[in-house]
């Protein structure tokens, strides 16, 4: 990660050999108090204790800075679900059958600034996706990759930030390694609608329960439905009762929306 002369460089602080560089108006006759301890401390031999853990200091905090780089904020709702509370860099999700989920999380990488891509989903509705706070800007999609559908997933990914594809069939275990490679390199988060090996995690919805028909009739208005995300490292599912969408058009837990709301779900 470093070599000797930039390590070096992190653990020493620079000071001229000559005090007039810090003050033009001091011609060297005349020396200060605070001249003699800058001149002092700077011929103090290093305490080599000091400077180890100094470079120790500036060591974790780089390397914490390349951590939290690793993920991707998303929805709000469910990022508390997914394993490090975001989308993994590098990584691949599996969602089952549900473009509402997908829009979900793209929203959060999206509104950051993030490009996202939508290969082989031709229903994916751009105005839904808009409504869900999706960048249009930054949105590229593929609706009708054909038997290319993995070769085009892996060319978007080289570009894109979050790519979300719909494979029509099985891809090979070497196809999917390779492709798993070039995430890793890339940075790039992959959804999968379907099962995919090497996914981070699976997310899936039930209980889904439509509002706004009443007695026959009406237009639906709002959905709930549990979100559960099951954790390829640890194997442990966690749920969440989400509004997908509430009547305001937006994603929220059930706990966590107006009163009103809340009492109707419960009765």
């Amino acid at each position: 990660m470093f070599d000797h002369e930039s390590v070096s460089s992190l653990a020493v602080s620079w000071a001229p050999d000559d005090l007039s560089e810090v003050d033009g108006s001091w011609n060297g006759e005349v020396e200060d108090a605070p001249r003699q301890s800058l001149r002092a401390e700077r011929n103090r031999p290093a305490d080599p204790g000091e400077e180890i853990a100094r470079l120790q200091s500036r060591i974790r905090s780089l390397q914490a800075t390349k951590l939290d780089t690793r993920l991707l904020p998303t929805h709000e709702a469910i990022a508390p679900l997914l394993p490090g509370g975001g989308l993994k860099q590098g990584a691949a999700y599996s969602i089952d059958r549900s473009a509402t989920l997908v829009m979900t999380l793209l929203a959060g990488p999206s509104a950051a600034g993030t490009w996202c891509g939508v290969v082989g989903m031709p229903e994916f509705g751009v105005e839904a996706a808009s409504r869900f706070g999706i960048d249009l800007d930054r949105l590229v999609l593929v609706p009708h990759p054909g038997d290319q559908w993995l070769a085009v997933t892996a060319a978007v990914a080289d570009v894109l930030g979050v790519v979300v594809t719909r494979p029509p069939k099985r891809a090979s275990d070497a196809s999917v390694s390779r492709l798993a490679a070039r995430l890793r390199q890339r940075g790039t988060t992959l959804i999968v609608l379907g099962t995919w090996p090497q996914s981070e995690a699976m997310l899936s919805l039930s209980a889904s329960e439509w509002e706004g028909i009443g007695e026959g009739h009406g237009y639906l208005s709002a959905r709930r439905a549990t979100v559960t995300v099951t954790s390829r490292t640890t194997g442990r599912p966690r749920s969440a009762r989400l509004w997908l969408p509430d009547p305001q058009e937006q994603v929220t837990r059930v706990e966590n929306a107006p009163l009103r709301l809340r009492e109707e779900a419960a009765g």
